[in-house]
Protein backbone atom coordinates (compact mmCIF):
# COMPACT_ATOMS: atom_id res chain seq x y z
CA UNK A 1 0.00 0.00 0.00
CA UNK A 2 1.31 3.44 -0.96
CA UNK A 3 0.75 6.08 1.74
CA UNK A 4 0.42 9.70 0.59
CA UNK A 5 0.07 12.84 2.72
CA UNK A 6 -0.99 16.07 1.01
CA UNK A 7 0.18 19.25 2.76
CA UNK A 8 -0.73 22.94 2.57
CA UNK A 9 -0.56 25.85 5.02
CA UNK A 10 -3.76 25.40 7.03
CA UNK A 11 -5.26 22.05 5.89
CA UNK A 12 -8.64 23.68 5.23
CA UNK A 13 -8.51 24.36 1.46
CA UNK A 14 -5.92 22.89 -0.90
CA UNK A 15 -4.60 19.81 0.92
CA UNK A 16 -8.04 18.47 1.91
CA UNK A 17 -9.21 19.17 -1.64
CA UNK A 18 -6.24 17.14 -2.89
CA UNK A 19 -6.95 14.36 -0.37
CA UNK A 20 -10.55 13.91 -1.48
CA UNK A 21 -9.93 14.50 -5.20
CA UNK A 22 -7.20 11.85 -5.10
CA UNK A 23 -9.50 9.45 -3.25
CA UNK A 24 -12.15 9.92 -5.96
CA UNK A 25 -9.63 9.42 -8.77
CA UNK A 26 -8.26 6.30 -7.06
CA UNK A 27 -11.77 4.88 -6.57
CA UNK A 28 -12.67 5.56 -10.19
CA UNK A 29 -9.45 3.84 -11.31
CA UNK A 30 -10.21 0.87 -9.04
CA UNK A 31 -7.05 1.34 -6.98
CA UNK A 32 -8.43 2.89 -3.78
CA UNK A 33 -7.43 -0.16 -1.71
CA UNK A 34 -3.82 0.28 -2.83
CA UNK A 35 -3.58 3.81 -1.44
CA UNK A 36 -3.79 5.42 1.99
CA UNK A 37 -4.43 9.14 1.48
CA UNK A 38 -4.65 11.93 4.06
CA UNK A 39 -3.79 15.61 4.42
CA UNK A 40 -2.21 17.96 6.96
CA UNK A 41 -1.05 21.54 7.56
CA UNK A 42 2.34 23.12 8.09
CA UNK A 43 0.85 25.65 10.53
CA UNK A 44 -1.16 25.25 13.70
CA UNK A 45 -3.63 28.11 13.21
CA UNK A 46 -6.49 26.01 11.80
CA UNK A 47 -6.00 22.79 13.81
CA UNK A 48 -9.35 21.14 14.53
CA UNK A 49 -11.27 23.29 12.06
CA UNK A 50 -13.34 21.75 9.30
CA UNK A 51 -12.69 22.30 5.61
CA UNK A 52 -13.33 25.90 4.50
CA UNK A 53 -16.96 26.19 3.25
CA UNK A 54 -16.11 27.37 -0.31
CA UNK A 55 -13.77 24.36 -0.67
CA UNK A 56 -16.54 22.08 0.60
CA UNK A 57 -18.92 23.57 -1.99
CA UNK A 58 -16.39 23.14 -4.82
CA UNK A 59 -15.80 19.51 -3.91
CA UNK A 60 -19.57 18.94 -3.68
CA UNK A 61 -19.99 20.40 -7.20
CA UNK A 62 -17.91 17.43 -8.35
CA UNK A 63 -19.78 14.89 -6.23
CA UNK A 64 -17.10 14.71 -3.52
CA UNK A 65 -17.79 14.81 0.22
CA UNK A 66 -15.17 15.75 2.79
CA UNK A 67 -17.51 15.40 5.75
CA UNK A 68 -15.74 14.88 9.05
CA UNK A 69 -12.35 16.16 7.89
CA UNK A 70 -10.60 18.29 10.51
CA UNK A 71 -7.34 20.16 10.07
CA UNK A 72 -4.27 18.67 11.66
CA UNK A 73 -0.60 19.61 11.64
CA UNK A 74 2.13 17.49 10.09
CA UNK A 75 4.73 16.12 12.51
CA UNK A 76 8.06 14.31 12.30
CA UNK A 77 6.41 10.88 12.75
CA UNK A 78 4.48 11.45 9.51
CA UNK A 79 7.74 11.11 7.58
CA UNK A 80 8.15 7.61 9.00
CA UNK A 81 4.57 6.59 8.18
CA UNK A 82 4.00 8.13 4.74
CA UNK A 83 5.81 7.12 1.55
CA UNK A 84 5.17 10.49 -0.08
CA UNK A 85 4.55 13.96 1.33
CA UNK A 86 3.08 16.13 -1.42
CA UNK A 87 3.04 19.90 -0.85
CA UNK A 88 1.02 22.48 -2.74
CA UNK A 89 3.70 25.17 -3.13
CA UNK A 90 7.23 26.29 -2.35
CA UNK A 91 6.02 28.14 0.76
CA UNK A 92 4.81 24.81 2.24
CA UNK A 93 8.17 23.28 1.43
CA UNK A 94 10.01 26.07 3.25
CA UNK A 95 7.74 25.55 6.28
CA UNK A 96 8.68 21.85 6.36
CA UNK A 97 12.46 22.41 6.36
CA UNK A 98 12.84 21.78 10.11
CA UNK A 99 11.22 18.34 9.74
CA UNK A 100 13.25 17.33 6.68
CA UNK A 101 16.04 15.26 8.15
CA UNK A 102 17.63 12.13 6.72
CA UNK A 103 15.46 10.22 4.26
CA UNK A 104 12.51 12.59 4.77
CA UNK A 105 13.81 14.86 1.99
CA UNK A 106 13.40 12.05 -0.54
CA UNK A 107 9.69 11.72 0.29
CA UNK A 108 8.72 15.32 -0.49
CA UNK A 109 7.20 16.36 -3.81
CA UNK A 110 5.13 19.27 -5.11
CA UNK A 111 1.76 18.22 -6.50
CA UNK A 112 2.40 19.87 -9.85
CA UNK A 113 5.59 17.82 -10.23
CA UNK A 114 3.15 15.23 -11.58
CA UNK A 115 1.19 17.49 -13.95
CA UNK A 116 1.47 16.08 -17.42
CA UNK A 117 3.13 12.87 -16.20
CA UNK A 118 2.85 10.41 -19.07
CA UNK A 119 4.50 7.30 -17.65
CA UNK A 120 5.07 5.57 -14.32
CA UNK A 121 8.04 7.03 -12.47
CA UNK A 122 8.30 9.95 -14.90
CA UNK A 123 8.40 13.15 -12.81
CA UNK A 124 11.05 15.56 -11.62
CA UNK A 125 11.04 16.17 -7.87
CA UNK A 126 10.30 19.74 -6.72
CA UNK A 127 10.28 21.12 -10.26
CA UNK A 128 6.53 21.73 -10.66
CA UNK A 129 4.65 24.96 -10.22
CA UNK A 130 2.55 26.03 -7.26
CA UNK A 131 -1.13 25.23 -6.69
CA UNK A 132 -2.80 28.63 -6.40
CA UNK A 133 -4.22 29.44 -2.97
CA UNK A 134 -7.99 30.07 -3.18
CA UNK A 135 -7.94 31.55 0.33
CA UNK A 136 -6.47 34.66 -1.31
CA UNK A 137 -7.95 34.68 -4.83
CA UNK A 138 -11.34 33.05 -4.14
CA UNK A 139 -11.37 30.98 -7.34
CA UNK A 140 -11.93 27.50 -5.92
CA UNK A 141 -12.77 26.02 -9.32
CA UNK A 142 -9.36 27.11 -10.66
CA UNK A 143 -7.65 25.49 -7.68
CA UNK A 144 -9.77 22.35 -8.09
CA UNK A 145 -8.66 22.05 -11.73
CA UNK A 146 -4.98 22.50 -10.80
CA UNK A 147 -5.23 19.88 -8.04
CA UNK A 148 -7.10 17.46 -10.29
CA UNK A 149 -4.38 17.72 -12.97
CA UNK A 150 -1.70 17.02 -10.36
CA UNK A 151 -3.61 14.08 -8.86
CA UNK A 152 -4.26 12.51 -12.26
CA UNK A 153 -0.56 12.80 -13.01
CA UNK A 154 0.30 11.30 -9.62
CA UNK A 155 -1.87 8.24 -10.35
CA UNK A 156 0.01 7.85 -13.65
CA UNK A 157 3.37 8.33 -11.89
CA UNK A 158 2.43 5.56 -9.46
CA UNK A 159 1.67 3.25 -12.39
CA UNK A 160 -2.00 2.95 -11.50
Amino acid sequence: MKKILFVCHGNICRSPMAEFIMKKIAATAGVAAALHIESAATSSEEIGNSVYPPAVRELARHGISCEGKRARRINAADFDFYDMVVVMEDYNLRNLRALLVGDAREKVWKLLDFEGCSAAGNAERLAGGDISDPWYHGNFSQTYAEIERGCKGLITYLGM
